[in-house]
């Protein structure tokens, strides 16, 4: 089967190059790029006025399969991610039950292999349970292809116990992900401690709650050697520390979601669960402190901590409300309208956070590049489309968004994966 991309421009950020190219497929590899190409084809598809990007490779994604099916499943979840341009998936194991051991992970990357449009790794949790207790079977888990072990949701705050499963990770060649939330400092906060929250009579999340696991992830690494990828950053400390990490050499990432640089606690405008997110929406410096990172590289990856809920656990207030928003299929649009379209990253920039660094971070040497012998998981982005956020047509079982009616610009005209057309807008 051979699949010609034709007219588009081309970002490969593995190389830096950039162009109007063709693009030709064999099977499931990129076997030609060229200003043109005349080759035969099955299938031709018109990427006229369109960037033609590495599939994008999500960080961070709660498919709540298995046992949570109601919120969302392997196949829902896939297709939204197709539909987003996102051709390669990293489940967090908040699961029920929590992916915790290698048979868990096997399982979910069986079925996925079935039920979902597209790849799925499965992230392994760092304890038993999550309980914060007693180690998970890292080793196991490893084995099984996890790429990562993560407590996300939750801290492990026994820094004794985290230092050990740090070992055992390096060990085993995979990173931590962490989640950096003292849970010890949250007393029942639910949004960002400022003006706004005291205006709306809500308990408030200071920016402490995760700058304290931030520095003590990063200590930790650097005592260890372990590779850390901190997740869902949204402070303007957390940008300085990764910073600092970096300056001194460590095998510290980070990334940022697009709720958090393209909204603030302003964009709040009354006590509605679909603002509650975890961390929560921050202030205007922390905002542009996220931007600035993103715009130095210091910043390596955009993700969506894309967390689906019914609409009964999303409707409500703040207090009663669940944590999380989607965003697998808003990812694009919002990158393309906040950052790139304002200056503040490059389009290969956009490339590179949301394909090639994340690859990098997982060692998916064959993804994350548009060359000559890599794998065509590809999307096809047009960045001319203007359209409103519609939560009424997400593929996602989830609909809990605070960016219903939202003008943005850009869209997903086709996504690849293993040289198949998966989406097609």
């Amino acid at each position: 089967m051979k699949t010609l991309i034709q007219n588009g421009y081309v970002l490969d950020p593995e190389s830096k190059r950039e162009g109007k190219y063709d693009v030709l497929i064999e099977d499931e590899k990129i076997i030609k790029m060229a200003e043109q190409i005349t080759d035969d084809a099955d299938k031709v598809l018109d990427a006229s006025g369109c960037y033609v990007m590495p599939g994008f490779i999500d960080l961070h994604v709660h498919l709540r399969d298995p046992g949570l099916e109601y919120k969302e499943t392997l196949e829902t979840g896939g297709k939204a991610a197709a539909r987003g341009g996102v051709t390669t998936i990293c489940a967090m194991p908040n699961t029920k039950p929590v992916v915790d051991n290698g048979e868990k992970v096997l399982d979910v990357h069986n079925r996925a292999k079935t039920d979902s449009p597209v790849h799925v790794i499965q992230i392994g949790a760092i304890t038993i349970g999550q309980q914060g207790q007693e180690l998970a079977d890292i080793e196991g888990m490893a084995k099984a292809g996890c790429h990562a072990i993560s407590e996300d949701g939750k801290s492990v705050m026994n820094a004794s116990l985290y230092r050990q499963a740090m070992k055992l990770a390096k060990d085993n060649e995979i990173s931590i992900f962490a989640h950096c939330e003292d849970i010890t400092m949250v007393e029942g906060g639910v949004m960002h401690a400022d003006e706004k929250a005291q205006a709306l009579g809500l308990k408030g999340i200071t920016n402490a709650v995760e700058d304290v696991i931030v520095a003590r992830d990063i200590l930790l690494a650097k005592e260890t050697g372990v590779r850390l990828h901190l997740c869902h950053c949204s402070t303007e400390d957390s940008v300085k520390l990764v910073e600092a990490a970096k300056k001194e050499g460590l095998p510290v990432t980070a990334e940022v979601c697009p709720h958090h640089f393209a909204m603030t606690t302003d964009d709040i405008t009354e006590d509605d669960g679909n603002f509650k997110m975890n961390p929560p929406l921050r202030g205007k410096r922390d905002v542009e402190a996220l931007k600035a990172g993103l715009k130095a590289d210091i910043m390596d990856v955009i993700a969506t901590d894309h967390a689906p809920h019914a609409a009964e656990e999303k409707n409500c207030s703040m207090t009663k409300a669940a944590f999380g928003i989607v965003g697998l299929e808003t990812m694009a649009s919002l990158t393309y309208t906040e950052l790139v379209e304002t200056g503040v990253i490059t389009p290969m920039q956009m490339a590179e956070k949301t394909s090639y660094n994340p690859a990098r971070i997982l060692g998916l040497d064959e993804k994350g590049a548009i060359a000559e012998g890599k794998i065509a998981d590809i999307v096809v982005f047009d960045p001319t489309v203007e359209y409103v956020i519609d939560k009424n047509t997400f593929y996602s079982k989830g609909k809990n968004t605070p960016f219903h009616g939202r003008k943005v610009k850009g869209e997903i005209r086709y996504t690849l994966v293993d040289g198949n057309v998966v989406y097609e807008g």
